[in-house]
């Protein structure tokens, strides 16, 4: 390409394509280098399969209770190969979705490995050999990979990724699965609806340690429930493999050397950056474990180079969470960028407290906004309610009336933050998103009718108690 571009973008995951869409939207030439396939890790080795291989789980579990609601069928049966069938047309059907939307805004995608070369060039390296993209904003969008321990070489056998679990070809009769995180918990859940045997080491005090505390305990008490062993305060410190699969040895929260064997071991420790070797550095863009720093606007410090998604740390904004490694904040930062770019006034900033955070397990959890504990040690003087699910009426229709809905308040102010477990909280989580992020208060929420009986009436129910008209519930 002779002509300098507007934009170029390493990477076409969830954060370079948002940013491709919106930058050509915004009547931007835009080019997008990609070594794999556009979507990136949600798309293909996360996300998407992942939420696929849930659902199946799902269904099992279900058809397994349906006698308690006089439907009377025999023990499910899997067939694994047609759940990778399934799974496998999702995640087709949706990419030749995207590469017809990225077709029509006329972005150009760029097939290789591209370096960053200059503040204002790209080099790529593709099967048609080496070319330079030349452009008046560069935007650094190459993702993450799953993390692993020094002591565990994952080798796709007894050792696996999350990448790995994806194309395992059969269910592990056992599993231990290494980190309490979204990732780890998700692993762990399906395997668990599949029949596996699972148990879950975590470094930390407790499951979930993102979530509020209260969530966390109740996600262990159900987990426990449905035969899944956890152990927190833990650190690994071996494994090895042998024929009877993968042994873990690990220093107890007392401080005594254990091990647990099992078929697989999926190591779930969270996801580094793709950074290395990419010439970020050289150009004068400042790494922190690898990790792009960048301020609020996404800004690198070197004029005219954006980095998003993944990538990226944030150590200047002082939030009580990290920057969230997940696929719509990478939508958002995107969408941000390329309205710079583009000389847009005054884009909207990425709100990182007011971001919904999702883990689709079973129970499933969501949450908004502070924790309780946050908001303590921000300073506010905090009220709270929780309305348990075993007062829904809905909950009780589904049979699912374990867990609760957790909302947090400043004492006659504004709603902090919304936490919740238990029957499809990720698909409630957007009402408590705009309740949070448009600073309501209690009493403003609780005027507004919920219909009856729904799984929302939980949220309504909250503000009603907030704001001192609780009906139902605990």
């Amino acid at each position: 390409m002779s002509e300098p571009l507007d934009v170029a973008i390493l990477g076409g995951g969830n954060a370079g394509y948002a940013c491709a869409l919106r930058a050509a939207q915004l009547g931007l030439s835009v080019a997008m280098v990609e070594r794999d396939k556009v979507g990136g890790t949600c798309l293909h080795r996360g996300c998407i399969p992942t939420k696929a291989l849930l659902h199946s789980a799902e269904l099992v579990d279900n058809i397994r209770r349906a006698g308690d609601f006089g439907v009377l069928v025999a023990e499910p049966a899997v067939d694994w190969g047609k759940v990778l069938g399934y799974q496998s047309a999702v995640v087709t059907k949706l990419y030749k979705g995207l590469q017809s939307v990225i077709k029509a805004r006329k972005v150009t995608t760029v097939a290789g490995s591209g370096v960053l070369v200059a503040p204002d060039t790209i080099e790529v390296d593709g099967t048609g050999g080496k070319q330079a993209l030349h452009a008046r904003a560069i935007v650094l969008a190459s993702g993450s990979y799953a993390r692993s321990l020094p002591s565990i070489p994952l080798d796709g056998g007894a050792f696996i990724s999350s990448d790995h679990a994806l194309k395992l070809e059969d269910i592990p009769a056992s599993v231990i699965v290494i980190g309490a995180g979204a990732v780890g918990l998700e692993f762990a859940s399906l395997y668990r609806s599949f029949g596996a045997t699972v148990t879950i080491l975590e470094a930390l005090p407790r499951l979930a340690p993102g979530e509020d505390e209260e969530v966390s305990t109740e996600l262990t008490r159900q987990f426990r429930k449905r035969g899944i062993t956890s152990i927190t305060g833990v650190k690994v410190t071996g494994a090895t493999s042998s024929s009877a699969g993968a042994t873990v040895t690990y220093a107890a929260a007392d401080g005594q050397e254990k091990s647990v064997t099992a078929e697989r071991c999926l190591v779930a420790v969270g996801r580094g950056p793709v950074s290395e070797g990419l010439g970020y550095e050289d150009q004068g863009v400042r790494l922190e474990r690898g990790y792009v720093v960048v301020d609020d606007w996404c800004r690198t410090g070197v004029d005219g180079v954006w980095a998003i998604g993944d990538l990226i740390t944030q150590p200047s904004l002082g939030l009580p969470i990290p920057h969230l490694q997940l696929a719509h904040v990478a939508f958002a930062e995107g969408i941000h960028v390329a309205e710079q770019i583009a000389g847009q006034a005054d884009p909207a900033l990425v709100d990182y407290l007011g971001v919904p955070r999702c883990t689709y397990s079973s129970p499933e959890m969501a949450s908004v906004g502070y924790t309780e504990a946050q908001a303590k040690a921000a300073g506010f003087d905090v009220e709270v309610a929780r309305y348990a699910w075993a007062a829904s009426g809905k909950a009780s229709i589904l049979g699912e009336p374990a867990g609760f809905v957790k909302s947090v308040a400043e004492k006659g102010g504004r709603v902090l933050g919304v936490h919740m477990i238990g029957p499809r909280v990720t698909e409630l989580i957007a009402e408590a998103q705009l309740i949070v992020n448009w600073e309501a208060y209690p009493a403003e929420v609780a005027a507004l009718v919920h219909p009856h009986p729904t799984l929302s009436e939980a949220v309504g129910e909250t503000m009603l108690h907030l704001a001192g008209k609780q009906l139902h519930g605990a």
